[in-house]
């Protein structure tokens, strides 16, 4: 019940970002969802071995293996990941820059460490993986009044009520204090660290860009714009082609009312050839025209097949920005 609780709750957030349009809503939302993730995690799957040599290792796994997967996970869903693969692919990146490829690079790295940073942020602010992984290095001799010639083995058990001899339990209230101020201090440093480096991060962005504010606010709307109804356009041709086809099939197709008057209206839906489907797949920062912009790869593409310039287009699809 509990992975299945967990595995719902990722769902919905998930839900969510694909709605949201604002990189601060989204990056809020993945936050929001990972603390839910972790905090289902500690309460229902987190169980301290408590023994020498396993702590250690379970601690850190149980911080670091969630925070790998979830940095994975927002590589494979973020766009720009695969732009650049058909990138490399299709046009072997020649006309690929160092600086617009280490731009690229930092945009999908730091959408996809926004959940990883989150769930090792919380891990290390509840300290209960800390504490289970840090307690067996704890020096009995720092422990006023603690019994000599006790080892890690034993100091590995604190983390487990009972596990641990009722003249030894007075102790281990002293032993989560200290490993919990140790835990949350790297925590808050971490928080302050990931602020300052996300506020300088910025202030590089705003000082490289070619675009004013106001531009770039407007080119990030097209883009949301034009994904938004590239992709229902999308799956609108290709069920009329769909549609169009199974009706070549049996001679007829089980449409609902809407999807036949769409049908109707547009008559037929031809096949789009790969080489503009590769035209317009791949990595885009910004270009221009004689002074107009080119917001997208598909912009220049509509532009060029516009002037009906096919020999210009086949040289210019090539360009990376």
């Amino acid at each position: 019940m509990a992975a299945y609780a967990l595995v719902t709750e990722n769902f919905k957030f998930v839900s969510l970002f694909f709605k949201s349009k604002d990189v601060m809503i989204f990056n809020g939302l993945i936050a929001l969802g990972t603390v839910a993730s972790q905090t289902m995690y500690n309460v229902f799957a987190f169980d301290c071995p408590c023994s020498s040599g396993r702590n250690y290792r379970y601690g850190l796994a149980a911080i670091g293996v969630p925070a790998m997967a979830l940095f994975l996970i927002g590589i494979m869903m973020n766009k720009s990941t695969w732009d650049l693969v058909s990138e490399c692919r299709l046009r072997k990146c020649r006309k690929l820059s160092l600086v617009a490829a280490f731009a690229l690079m930092g945009t999908i790295i730091g959408r996809a460490a926004v959940a990883p940073v989150t769930w090792v942020v919380i891990s290390l602010l509840q300290g209960q993986a800390y504490t289970c992984a840090l307690s067996e290095f704890i020096d009995p001799n720092t422990l006023e009044g603690f019994p000599s010639g006790q080892g890690s083995e034993v100091m590995a058990k604190f983390p487990c009520p009972g596990s641990v001899s009722t003249e030894l339990q007075g102790f281990w209230a002293e032993i989560e204090r200290r490993l919990k101020y140790e835990s949350q201090l790297i925590g808050w440093l971490l928080v302050a660290g990931m602020a300052l480096g996300v506020f300088l991060m910025l202030c590089v962005k705003r000082c490289c860009s070619p675009l004013g504010y106001r531009q770039e606010d407007y080119w990030s709307q097209y883009r949301s714009n034009e994904q938004d109804l590239f992709k229902s356009t999308a799956a609108l041709h290709a069920r009329l082609l769909a549609a169009e086809n199974v009706k070549n099939f049996f001679g007829f197709v089980a449409l609902e009312k809407e999807e036949q008057e769409q049908l109707t209206e547009h008559k037929s839906s031809s096949p789009i050839c790969s080489t503009d489907w590769n035209r317009v797949t791949g990595v885009y920062l910004y270009r221009e025209k004689n002074g107009l912009p080119q917001y997208s790869r598909l912009n220049k593409w509509a532009q060029y097949n516009l002037e009906n310039n096919i020999e210009a287009m086949d040289k210019e699809m090539d360009v990376f920005s």
